[in-house]
């Protein structure tokens, strides 16, 4: 396991995915106009009740969605720093590559918990368009910056 790729390699996965999370939140999650406004408004009863306030209070990403957020891409890096040499190709076809192995393991668990949690279809569709959009580009991100951090051949 390379370290630097673990933590800086994780941080510029974080990063990634908070930036394309930002710029596809106000579409997909947005109170007053995203497409899951309708279907969130109607499973209230299952969110926090800081994002149910108008507006939301946004004080939960910083103090819960950004740490378990960065742990979860400090993991992830660590998996890729791994598992990148049995990934064939460039080092952004490797990261990309790896992107489609975390939503892959999104989605399964989004199947477990479909069949536990009463949520809309649309909301668990939507919710894996976004980590297919996030991941993709923060897997691609990641092989990049692994690559300058520790390179290996292609």
């Amino acid at each position: 396991m390379n370290w630097k790729i673990v933590f800086i390699g994780g941080v510029a996965y974080y990063v990634s995915l908070f930036v394309v999370s930002m710029a596809s939140g106000h579409f997909i999650h947005s109170p007053e106009a995203g497409v899951l406004a309708d279907a969130y408004r109607e499973t209230a009863s299952f969110w926090r009740p800081e994002l149910k306030a108008n507006p939301p209070d946004m004080s939960l990403m910083w103090t819960m969605w950004v740490p378990s957020g960065l742990l979860g891409a400090i993991l992830l890096a660590g998996v890729y720093s791994v598992v990148r040499s049995s990934l064939i190709g460039p080092a952004w076809q490797r990261g990309l590559k790896f992107g489609v192995i975390a939503v892959v393991f999104f989605i399964v668990n989004v199947l477990g918990y479909r069949g536990v949690l009463d949520l809309p279809d649309q909301i668990w569709i939507w919710w894996v368009i976004g980590s297919v959009i996030s991941n993709l580009i923060a897997g691609l991100v990641l092989g990049v910056v692994a690559q300058k951090l520790a390179p290996v051949k292609s």
